[in-house]
């Protein structure tokens, strides 16, 4: 194995010879009679350490130390004052400068070896230490970075099943075409509205608002379940089809449970479930499936049926024209306190203009 480098620097050729006569077996040295010719040696090479002298000529060895610390290629280089003088405030001084050790002339050559071993061994350890630090960030950084894609892939394919499952559900449903994607659009809105008004705000503040617009799209899941004859029928449901169209609030929270069941995957779900059971409750009571009541119906139901009644009033159907946007404004705010949240319609209301178009 090659020899560590060792340079010493001193002004008195006797103490560089006794120097070189200690350190040269054990390792490789080079000398400096001055702290400049020092620095003409640092241009072309590093040292694994410097013994370097105080009392010198020119430019003491305190005076050198701080331009060594200064220059990124050098302030790494352990340095240990060899000096004739020794004083409480000298060693002090050394030492707040980055001096790593204080050796004393006439120095003993079993310490002075004992002490660059140590200290060298010592930069050794601290060296391997960094370098295992820097692979360890680099591993975490690049471990983060596989968790980060591999849970970017499972949100891309939990946004891929919401948009399959919803896509499936207007082709069988085509009466309906852009119904999910304009409810969509209105649920954002009054969220907006909602968080700019501070309204229902603990409620709302748990909410991961990207799941929960992308779980909106299987309010009406459960019309998968309901026959074409019913589904695709181009006139108005008399009293025993309705009867059954009503029951697909039930059935899509059963298929979202299912879904939940089969894939043990609650979270995901848990929005699409509230807006699939929960879309024609009516603030008065008189909804379905279960009847529920004022804040019984829970707020993402409460905010889907103002936003699913108003798509319905706009759109064009074989039995029915579409009323304007001023027209289903003025139905959903007389349904204040009877079909609706009348703090929801308010939000609604102070956003409505955003809904045209």
């Amino acid at each position: 194995m090659d020899k560590e480098l060792i340079l010493l620097v001193d002004d008195n050729p006797t103490n560089l010879r006794i120097g070189m006569n200690v350190l040269e077996e054990k390792y490789d040295v080079a000398t400096a009679p001055s702290a400049e010719k020092m620095f003409n040696l640092l241009e072309n090479n590093k040292p694994d350490m410097i013994l370097l002298d105080i009392d010198m000529p020119g430019m003491t060895g305190y005076e050198a130390l701080i331009i060594l610390k200064e220059k990124p290629e050098t302030k790494d280089i352990p340095v240990i004052f060899v000096t004739a003088r020794y004083d409480y405030n000298d060693e002090h001084h050394g030492f707040s400068l980055g001096a790593v050790d204080f050796i004393t002339k006439p120095f003993q050559p079993n310490i002075l070896l004992k002490r660059i071993e140590v200290h060298l061994l010592l930069e050794n350890q601290k060296k391997t230490l960094e370098s295992q630090a820097i692979e360890l960030k680099n591993f975490n950084e690049n471990l983060q970075k596989m968790v980060d894609e591999k849970t970017q892939n499972v949100l891309d394919l939990q946004s891929a099943l919401l948009k399959t499952i919803a896509e499936l559900v207007e082709c069988r449903d085509d009466i309906t075409g852009g119904h999910i994607e304009r409810t969509q659009r209105g649920v954002q809105i009054i969220l907006a509205e909602l968080e700019r008004s501070k309204i229902y705000t603990d409620e709302t503040s748990g909410w991961d608002k990207t799941i929960l617009l992308q779980s909106c799209q299987l309010h009406d899941v459960g019309k998968i379940s309901i026959d074409d004859n019913i589904l695709k029928k181009p006139d108005k449901l008399n009293d025993e089809e309705f009867e059954i169209m009503k029951k697909h609030a039930s059935f899509g929270e059963g298929i979202i449970e299912k879904i939940q069941t089969l894939t043990k995957e609650s979270d995901f779900l848990k929005y699409a479930k509230i807006f699939a059971a929960n879309h024609h409750e009516k603030w008065d009571g008189s909804g379905y499936p279960r009847g529920l009541k004022e804040q019984e119906i829970p707020i993402l139901g409460r905010i889907m049926a103002i936003v699913d009644v108003y798509d319905a009033l706009i759109s064009e159907r074989p039995y029915k024209k579409a009323f304007t946007h001023e027209e289903a404004v003025k139905i959903i705010s007389d349904g204040s306190g009877k079909q609706f949240d009348p703090a929801l319609v308010d939000v609604f209301l102070r956003s409505a203009e955003q809904f045209k178009g």
